[in-house]
Parts: structure tokens; sequence; C-alpha cells
């Protein structure tokens, strides 16, 4: 009797156990991201002569916080498969040189980039030093994924302090080293991203203006 009793209430539980899953109501999402940019004293100005860094290891990943009138943005920078890139980024961005700079264009068709790293914002300032190309991806299908970082060039050797980041998939030429990803704070670009392009053009300088303010490394 006691056993039939046991056996029916575990039944009476399993029931109910089952209506309420089916039925309840899932948790809502997280708020959407909402892009909130600050005015920002970042304009167009001279290069800072910074110093070529000298490599030598032990190598070993990096975290650069780019401090922007937008928020924060994390990367982490792969300093043992790019010590040659990580060093040359990690001297600029401790010399200042990427302070108060725009990011002075934006692709929205076939690549999807926001590119950074220029103080003149003109996509023509470099530094006063240059080295080559390392951690190339193979030349495939998206073989630039969400959220990695490279350093732009215009040829070979000709790398310096311009770089992007993929806010989409993209296919480029494989000739972009992959010096990071991004690990917080990408909600920010592709929130830029969305706004577009002035002028509505497939690329150019942002609608909305995103400036780095400031890098620290660690």
């Amino acid at each position: 009797m006691i056993k039939t009793r046991i056996a029916i209430f575990s039944l009476v539980i399993f029931v109910l156990s089952s209506i309420y899953s089916s039925t309840a109501v899932a948790a809502p999402n997280s708020k959407p991201f909402k892009l909130n940019c600050k005015a920002t004293k970042a304009k167009g100005h001279t290069v800072k002569n910074i110093l070529p860094p000298k490599v030598k290891g032990p190598y070993k990943n990096k975290l650069f916080n780019i401090s922007t009138n937008c928020g924060d943005i994390v990367i982490e920078a792969f300093g043992v498969n790019a010590p040659v890139t990580v060093a040359a980024m990690s001297a600029l961005a401790k010399g200042g040189y990427f302070n108060q700079t725009l990011c002075h264009r934006l692709t929205t068709s076939t690549s999807y980039l926001l590119h950074c790293g220029d103080p003149t914002a003109t996509g023509m300032g470099a530094p006063s030093f240059e080295y080559d190309n390392e951690n190339l991806p193979i030349n495939s299908e998206s073989n630039y994924s969400t959220g990695v970082v490279g350093v732009w060039n215009s040829k070979n050797m000709s790398n310096g302090g311009q770089f992007f980041i993929v806010y989409n998939d993209s296919t480029l030429p494989p000739n972009y080293t992959i010096w990071g990803k991004v690990i917080r704070g990408l909600e920010i670009v592709k929130a830029v991203a969305k706004d577009g392009v002035i002028d509505g053009k497939a690329a150019g300088s942002p609608k909305r203006k995103i400036a780095i303010e400031r890098v620290m490394v660690r």
C-alpha cells in the first residue's frame, strides 16, 4: 500500500514537472547592446616618432586594452605566432602613438573591416620603421574571420601601425598578418559598422566617429 502511494506521488510530481517545463517562459535575453560614444578631441595629426623595438624571446601572448570614446576593446595579441608584429604594436602603444587617433576607414561590402592606427587619419600615416609579414592565413573563403585583428599594408614589408578589426567573416588576399583577436568589445565595432559610412558609400570614414584615446598593454 505504502509503495503504491509512493509510486503514485512520484508519478504526479513527474507529470507536474513536465507540464511546468513545457509551459515555463524562457528567461528574457540580455538587453540589446546600445552604442554610447562620447565626444572626442581626436583628429588627424602628425605621426609621433617611435623607435623600432628589439625583438627577443621568450615570446608570449599579450593583452591590448584599447580605450575608445565608444568603450573598451580588448585584443589578445598573438605574441607567440606573430612576435615581431606584437613587439612593434606594443612599442607603438607604449609610446603613445595610437593616443587620440581616429579609426579612419570602414568597409561594409565584400570585406567587413574597421581600420585604425593611423594618426594622420588619411590611411597614409606610418611610423618610421617597417617589418615583414608573419602568421599569414591560407588563401581560402573567410580566411579573416570575425574578431580577427590584422595589420594593414599596401605591400610586403610596409607593415607599420595601421591595423584592422574584422567585424564579419571576410575573404581577403592572404597578405595581412594576423596578430590578434578581439576578446571583448567586438559589439562596439559591429555597432559602428551598422551605422555605416559617411555619404552611404561602401567604404570610407565611419559615420559614427570612433577614436582610440589610449592603449594599455599587459
